[in-house]
């Protein structure tokens, strides 16, 4: 499962971050194949994952921020196994893990702030092995360069990227993919 969600993610390199649910038609009509959905709540979250099933869309819930749900395994047993999202994103290593325990593909997401969080960063991804890493900000090319070095999973840049230079720019350091809010890149060839 994990090989076949990283070549989804290659098969065209921007994610979308989706911030609102009003957006998803935009994606819809869009290039990317997959969708960070990074806003929602517990009582309209199964009918959206439904809703970008529909459309074909591979879809990754961040854990964090969905609105009503619980923080515990109880939690994401109850996502893996009523919502069904492709996957989640999470900065909890908790989270992660027990995605991890229940089969569920993980995205952890990591902010390079200073050298310590980098460090930090390495010791949580050897310790819970994500399907992959997401980067914030993903313009930080010199560390999303370094971190590939490092680690063998596969390295989503995200955060601050605009134009489509910096999609270039994060790719050409390493990154597999790049989740983006910038509309307009969902749509570039």
């Amino acid at each position: 499962m994990d090989n076949y969600i990283i070549e989804k993610i290659r098969s065209f390199p921007i994610i979308a971050a989706v911030r609102s649910i009003d957006d998803l038609s935009d994606v819809y009509s869009s290039n990317s194949e997959v969708i960070f959905l990074l806003t929602s709540n517990i009582l309209i979250l199964k009918d959206t994952i439904d809703d970008i099933k529909q459309h074909n869309k591979m879809v990754f819930i961040h854990f964090d921020l969905v609105e009503g749900l619980g923080k515990d395994y109880k939690a994401v047993e109850y996502l893996k196994e009523v919502v069904k999202p492709d996957g989640i994103i999470s900065t909890r290593n908790n989270i992660l893990t027990y995605a991890k325990d229940l089969g569920m593909p993980c995205i952890e997401r990591i902010f390079l702030l200073d050298t310590q969080a980098l460090k930090t960063g390495l010791n949580s991804i050897k310790q819970i092995e994500p399907t992959a890493i997401e980067v914030m900000p993903g313009v930080a090319h010199n560390v999303t360069r370094e971190l590939a070095t490092e680690v063998y999973h596969p390295i989503i840049a995200g955060g601050l990227v605009k134009t489509k230079e910096d999609v270039i720019n994060a790719l050409s350091s390493g990154a597999v993919a790049v989740s983006t809010s910038e509309k307009s890149l969902w749509f570039i060839d």
